[in-house]
């Protein structure tokens, strides 16, 4: 079952070619115009889930990133065949 915010973002998604990423930002904007700031840590976490669920993939500079750990400006994209649906640590960045 999907939250009001994950089936915005899937909606937005599903209307873009294949292959295109959205800004969270517009997401933000199409759930509260006015207060769209306020949302872009409830789209960021929505996002998170979907990407866990295998849904769509967290993207940093145009390339898949791991969900868990990813920072900064991100963008949101439909998972593609191809796309890796787990990411290896880096060596010496083990826990």
């Amino acid at each position: 079952m999907t939250t009001p915010i994950q089936d915005t973002i899937l909606f937005q998604l599903a209307a873009l070619p294949e292959g295109k990423s959205i800004d969270p930002m517009n997401i933000a904007k199409a759930i509260q115009p006015e207060r769209w700031q306020q949302q872009l840590g409830h789209v960021r976490t929505n996002a998170i889930e979907l990407a866990r669920e295998g849904k769509v993939v967290i993207l940093r500079h145009n390339k898949p990133v791991n969900p868990e750990k990813f920072r900064g400006v991100y963008r949101i994209r439909l998972r593609l065949e191809g796309d890796p649906t787990s990411f290896e640590e880096p060596a010496g960045e083990e826990e």
